[in-house]
């Protein structure tokens, strides 16, 4: 959709207001327009509740809540702010006006700023970015002045700062723009004004409201500063130096996600699918529709109820016409106080099942949000249009958004989680809707550096760092939530009963394009490294080169559990319905990693890598051998093609490591430098390959990696290309019984074709054969 005019756009919105809002807002856009417009908020007419409607983003989420028709800050925390997605500032020689009406909720000492910010800008000046900036053009009240950036002036000894209102005006002249902001009383009396000069390069970006601008506490939500906490409402924006941008509403229905899978019974193939609002309130609809369009019409297959802790409803319809190409749409019906309610919806695809040719599939991981909205890569994979996609974990970290982590209780900590989710499905949406997806949780999905998850159990002690004890921090509620927005729309799972504290499972398989993809999580079960002793001082980490690995392979440690292992012992004889299989998973079943963190970080051994522990490794490998998989996993962010070796070096199946879509934490694999024993180079003779005994004791071939450079850029993308970030993409031909894998770089055009798309070393062809140790590359 093209921009519409300021005009054309407020039509489209439709607002209302108070006759006496309305005349505050007359007042403060006469400069820009000869027509009062109303606000551009609907709080007078929502319910209560946490997610403030769909032209907005707000820092953070859980500290924001429409209250009485207002959008009340829950915080006393510095720079809390709520972004309007549809506007941006654009026209640096036209004019604008903003105006608000200003509720003080609680108030625990001197204030800490309340108004406007314009003038929001990241790095590459994209509106989902340029939410996560802290800073811009402040205008408001602080401190007992009025404020337009740097220019100040005193507010009345006598102002009351219980209701007022704030209206800003820009008028543009040679130098700029002559900024005016008016301060009124509740009754529209004007108490005080405030003007200066101010360069038109100031003002491009995003606009939002701030409680506490003046404040930087950005990282821990929680600590209570002693300050004010205020509520909005009859926020009002014009002027032609705004471009209104309607299309990027984000919600109520944020995103789907769906697979479609063969059910190998009477049901025939099975499609589920995810919709995804936001946090809604008691008061709102709960319910979520979904239709498909078949001979021109549009049909209803029925209503699914929201799951209120997640807020995700999922449909379940069996007996799946997969032949053919089928448009969707889910509705949702927004309630609203004394008027009609408002219906919107989201569309997409449910692919025809991609049989009789070779089926393209996207395989991404671990997105940190320096990176983010990742646009290269996500605009990349829909230009591929690939029919199947996998996110395998890290779909977020602990800082995604600023503003800290809460851990507990359950409640705040899910809103919390929720907030930083929803930065995955804005980054991904488009390409999403229109595939089948498969995602699934991993150790920062859960608030953890690591996952030991002991099947199940709860940590033993408070780690706030890397997580190096066994069992899961957070709580249980918290945790299946997670689990509930990554895989609600995977097919029904091979043994649904929970694990411990009731926690949920998903392992299963999914039948798609004559392949069946195992999906298991290699951390759910796994051990905790404190059964061992690595003789440093972090329990998962081995950095002397000289220690004995061997005497961490202790009897009875677990890596995919009693329950996994026998269903891929099913799974791996189990051939009805297609003639390829692909085991999908968080991590490599080997340490290929030598350097961790930093460049000169060395280390031996990770046991974090699904290379530990060893004997369980080496199990889960003999499993699945006979089924010649291919192994597609994640975590690592250091892209790799690498081949088992259980019994001799590559008696076993290949491996296929993406690179994250957006790396943070780095690693290299560099033996050459560390003098490595290695054997039987590939012969395209690069560097760092060929047949090694990894630092746990396994083997291990490494035919390509994709090393990243030392960091250096300031442009998020520029940076996210040195770390070695990007995609991977499997072509699997059932015909030919070949993967053709490709891993291709952050910051490309996959259409231009050039070879240095792809890391050194790619594309590689593997014939299905070679993963039971049957090889033909060398």
């Amino acid at each position: 959709m093209t921009s519409l005019t300021r005009r054309v756009a407020l039509k489209v919105i439709g607002f209302g207001s108070t006759l006496l809002g309305l005349d505050r807002i007359a007042q403060a856009q006469k400069l820009v327009t000869n027509k009062p417009q109303p606000p551009i908020d609907q709080w007078a007419n929502t319910v209560d509740r946490v997610w403030l409607g769909r032209q907005f983003w707000a820092n953070p989420m859980e500290d924001w809540k429409v209250v009485e028709g207002a959008a009340e800050c829950q915080s006393f925390g510095g720079n809390r702010n709520i972004h309007l997605i549809t506007h941006e500032f654009t026209e640096t020689n036209q004019p604008f006006a903003m105006s608000v009406d200003v509720e003080l909720a609680e108030k625990k000492g001197l204030d800490g700023g309340v108004g406007f910010r314009m003038g929001i800008r990241s790095d590459i000046n994209e509106y989902r970015s340029n939410c996560f900036i802290p800073r811009g053009v402040n205008i408001g009240i602080s401190k007992g002045k009025l404020q337009i950036g740097g220019a100040v002036k005193d507010l009345p000894v006598d102002f009351q700062q219980e209701k007022f209102s704030l209206q800003v005006q820009g008028t543009p002249n040679a130098k700029g723009y002559r900024v005016t902001l008016n301060l009124l009383s509740e009754a529209g009396e004007q108490i005080e004004t405030v003007s200066t000069q101010m360069p038109g390069t100031a003002f491009p970006g995003n606009i939002a409201l701030v409680n506490n601008y003046n404040i930087a506490n950005r990282r821990n939500p929680n600590r209570d500063i002693g300050k004010t906490r205020y509520r909005f409402r009859n926020w009002a924006v014009s002027g032609e130096a705004f471009t209104i941008r309607p299309e990027r509403e984000f919600g109520p229905i944020l995103w789907t996600m769906y697979s479609l899978s063969d059910s190998r019974s009477d049901e025939g193939f099975v499609l589920k699918l995810s919709a995804l609002t936001g946090p809604l309130g008691e008061d709102d609809n709960q319910t979520v529709e979904l239709q498909i369009r078949k001979n021109g019409e549009w049909s209803s297959l029925g209503e699914a109820p929201l799951d209120t802790d997640a807020w995700v409803a999922t449909f379940r319809i069996p007996n799946w016409d997969e032949k053919q190409e089928t448009p969707y749409r889910v509705l949702y019906k927004e309630k609203r106080k004394g008027e009609a309610a408002v219906s919107s919806e989201w569309s997409g695809l449910i692919k025809a099942n991609p049989t009789g040719r070779p089926l393209r599939f996207g395989a991404l991981t671990c997105q940190n949000d320096y990176a983010f909205p990742y646009e290269p890569v996500a605009n990349n994979v829909v230009k591929l249009d690939p029919d199947m996609l996998y996110f395998s974990g890290d779909q977020i970290y602990e800082s995604h958004g600023g503003y800290g982590i809460i851990r507990e209780p359950a409640d705040p900590a899910i809103l919390n989680y929720l907030r930083k989710f929803y930065q995955f499905g804005w980054s991904f949406r488009e390409a999403m809707k229109d595939r089948p997806t498969l995602c699934i949780p991993d150790d920062h999905d859960v608030f953890q550096g690591n996952i030991w998850g002991e099947g199940g159990a709860k940590m033993k002690g408070i780690d706030q760092g890397a997580s190096s004890k066994g069992g899961y921090r957070e709580p249980a509620k918290m945790v299946n939530v997670v689990h509930t927005t990554c895989v609600s729309h995977h097919p029904d799972f091979y043994d649904p009963a929970p694990s411990k504290q009731d926690i949920s499972v998903y392992f299963g398989d999914v039948v798609y394009g004559d392949v069946s993809f195992a999906v298991i999580a290699d951390r759910q079960w796994k051990s905790g490294p404190e059964h061992v002793d690595t003789a440093s001082g972090r329990a998962d980490h081995v950095p002397d080169k000289d220690f004995d690995t061997s005497v961490l392979d202790k009897p009875g440690l677990v890596l995919l559990g009693e329950r996994q292992e026998e269903f891929l012992k099913a799974w791996s004889e189990d051939w009805r319905g297609h003639s390829m299989k692909v085991v999908l998973s968080q991590t490599v079943f080997a340490g290929v990693a030598t350097h961790h963190g930093n460049y000169d970080g060395y280390l031996k051994a990770d046991l974090d890598s699904g290379g530990w522990p060893q004997t369980a490794r080496n199990r889960a490998i003999d499993i699945i051998r006979k089924s010649k998989t291919l192994h597609i996993n994640g975590d690592q962010h250091l892209t790799t093609l690498c081949q088992y070796g259980v019994h001799k070096q590559r008696d076993s199946n290949w491996s296929f490591c993406p690179p994250a879509i957006g790396v943070g934490y780095p690693r290299w694999w560099r033996p050459d430098e560390i003098e490595m024993p290695h054997e039987k180079r590939p012969q395209h003779g690069l560097a760092n390959t060929g047949e090694y005994i990894d630092g746990l004791g396994n083997k291990v071939y490494v035919y390509a990696v994709g090393n990243p450079e030392v960091a250096t850029e300031k442009n998020r993308y520029d940076r996210a290309e040195q770390k070695g970030s990007g995609f991977g993409l499997v072509t699997i031909d059932t015909s030919k019984k070949t993967f053709h894998i490709e891993s291709f770089r952050f910051l490309i055009d996959v259409t231009d074709g050039k070879p240095s798309n792809q890391f050194p070393g790619w594309p590689v062809t593997i014939h299905q054969s070679e993963n039971s140790g049957e090889n033909k590359l060398s």
